[in-house]
């Protein structure tokens, strides 16, 4: 386990949290929100997963699991850094991946649509900002900087710079809609 890169990792979340984060005041009242706790474990679970230490990961990720009501699979790959704001209730699939800079609201799900082996998550890219309920579901990918409203379902790939809401979600501003503005 590379022990280094995750206290990097560690710390690059905690900056992020106090520039995108208005209601906390300092870095002790981030390490005690309960989000931030849940994606500390994660950052653990995940890197004892890498480092072939399975059952202890699956023991902690079971236990963040039950403590926070995140369900943040082992093998998920989430870069840092990233905040999961008011984390109760988000979902991240043992094949989804998730890029630099990117806030997660509650409720959110980065899920599979259907059971199978391989990658079957979508994959965020970079400075995106996905509203709560939100669910991404499939082998998908979203760009980078790109906007995803409360309670939209993604089942197609967003290109970069685009702005989805909707059930089924739609592009309402972005690349393919400027063209016609």
């Amino acid at each position: 386990m590379d022990v280094r890169n995750l206290l990097q990792q560690i710390l690059a979340d905690l900056r992020f949290y106090r520039e995108n984060d208005p209601s906390v005041e300092s870095l002790f009242e981030i390490i005690f929100t309960p989000s931030f706790r849940g994606l500390l474990n994660y950052r653990i679970y995940h890197a004892l997963y890498k480092s072939g230490h399975k059952v202890l990961a699956k023991i902690l990720y079971i236990r963040t699991k039950l403590k926070y009501n995140m369900d943040i699979h082992p093998g998920a790959v989430i870069e840092a850094p990233i905040m999961i704001d008011h984390g109760f209730s988000v979902v991240i699939g043992e094949t989804a991946f998730v890029g630099k800079n990117t806030i997660i609201y509650h409720g959110v799900t980065l899920g599979a649509r259907r059971v199978e082996s391989g990658k079957r998550h979508p994959t965020i890219g970079r400075n995106c900002l996905i509203g709560n309920h939100a669910s991404i579901l499939g082998n998908i990918t979203i760009g980078d900087f790109v906007k995803i409203g409360a309670n939209s379902v993604v089942l197609e790939d967003i290109p970069s710079y685009s702005t989805v809401v909707g059930v089924k979600a739609r592009i309402v501003k972005g690349a393919s809609n400027e063209k016609n503005a």
